[in-house]
């Protein structure tokens, strides 16, 4: 056995005790050894369906950044391991949005397509998420639409995408299948539910013309289960609060949404004194939290994931499991000490199964863009 097989051997051996274990299975001695066999002879192996579907859970339960773990149990896993053409992947991908997006009551969804234990030409998606706004530089240096998806967005009229140019363009879907060249898929409108944000009180907040969508979707990720790696596994939750509203439709170098409410709002915006962005960060909140209730779509409020996180906390501690976590992708960006996660401190220590960045493949075929010097990816947008 090569070095690359026994590392990929003791990953495997300790993925699958933990299988047994936690599954009261038997007969583990057994499974190793037909992992190790089927290593010795093929240089990987093949997990099985209930595997698969136990990895793909254990990875969110050991998701450091992710605040929503109490519900790691409940996440539905789609093996689409089968697939082997782009064509067959992106109609697979409209239909995990139509059973993730369910009306709006969003349910927790993971797309797993082939792997490294599948051969070498498996499929990449190259978006950040399925769903995802597009933006442009105007002429006059303004920008229109998501200043995140600038370069991207280039990219994809580079392929020959044409768009509407308004402030909320879907960008298209581009899927690549090993070394074959990328193909980019138009995203249906009927399979994108849109959240148009309103106030329940300031009847201006429609003046803006902002929206957002339901199903955040990420698809730049790879799974990794016992050493096999799934560099095309798309998965969702649903949507935090500050997420949209505090990230998304608030940060400086995103929608940048708080100057234009606070000249509404009659706000002194020259006077970092008034708490003027605090008060309009406040009523964005409210908008958006108003409008996915209305609309019917899942939403949690941030101090409502303050305490289920704690919840699935206590849970792990009487499984005698340690929780890993990054406190400051924990903690959200609005109100923190009012929250009983920012009391709390724990080890950030990355433990497999998990999800992992990968190396963004269009910036490969798209040299002049200037994303390579971006040093913060992890964005959920």
């Amino acid at each position: 056995m090569h070095q690359s097989e026994a590392v990929l051997f003791h990953e495997a051996d300790s993925f699958l005790r933990q299988f047994f274990k936690e599954n009261d299975r038997e007969e583990v001695e057994l499974r190793i050894g037909q992992v190790y066999d089927e290593i010795n002879q093929n240089g990987t192996y093949h997990l099985t369906e209930e595997e698969l579907i136990f990895g793909a859970k254990l990875a969110w339960r050991n998701s450091n950044r992710c605040i929503g773990r109490l519900f790691w149990k409940g996440l539905k896993i789609r093996d689409r391991r089968q697939l082997d053409s782009i064509e067959a992947v992106f109609e697979d991908l409209l239909e995990h949005l139509d059973f993730a997006t369910n009306g709006g009551k969003i349910r927790s969804t993971i797309s797993i397509y082939p792997g490294t234990s599948e051969g070498p030409e498996g499929p990449r998606i190259l978006n950040k998420q399925v769903i995802r706004f597009a933006g442009y530089r105007m002429s006059n240096g303004q920008i229109l639409g998501d200043p995140d998806s600038i370069e991207f967005t280039r990219f994809c009229q580079s392929l020959g995408w044409k768009s509407p140019r308004t402030a909320f363009d879907v960008l298209p879907l581009v899927i690549q299948m090993g070394s074959q060249e990328p193909k980019w898929f138009e995203i249906p409108e009927e399979k994108v539910l849109r959240v148009p944000i309103s106030h329940p009180e300031f009847s201006w907040f429609e003046e803006l013309n902002i929206q957002w969508y339901a199903v955040p979707l990420i698809s730049d990720m790879r799974l990794e289960i016992g050493g096999i790696s799934f560099p095309c596994s798309p998965f969702n939750g649903w949507y935090m609060l500050s997420e949209i509203a505090v990230r998304n439709f608030a940060d400086e170098h995103r929608y940048n949404l708080l100057p234009q409410i606070a000249e509404k709002m009659n706000l002194k915006a020259k006077e970092l004194r008034s708490l003027w962005k605090d008060k309009a960060l406040l009523v964005l909140q409210e908008a958006v939290l108003h409008s996915f209730q209305a609309k019917g779509v899942s939403l949690v409020d941030h101090h409502t994931a303050s305490e289920q996180f704690l919840e699935f906390c206590r849970i792990e501690e009487s499984k005698s499991r340690k929780v890993q976590a990054d406190w400051a992708w924990i903690v959200p960006p609005s109100a923190g000490s009012t929250m009983g996660v920012f009391h709390q401190e724990w080890d950030n220590q990355i433990i497999k199964p998990n999800f992992f960045y990968q190396q963004n493949l269009w910036l490969e075929k798209f040299p002049e863009s200037d994303a390579k010097s971006r040093t913060c990816p992890f964005t959920v947008g």
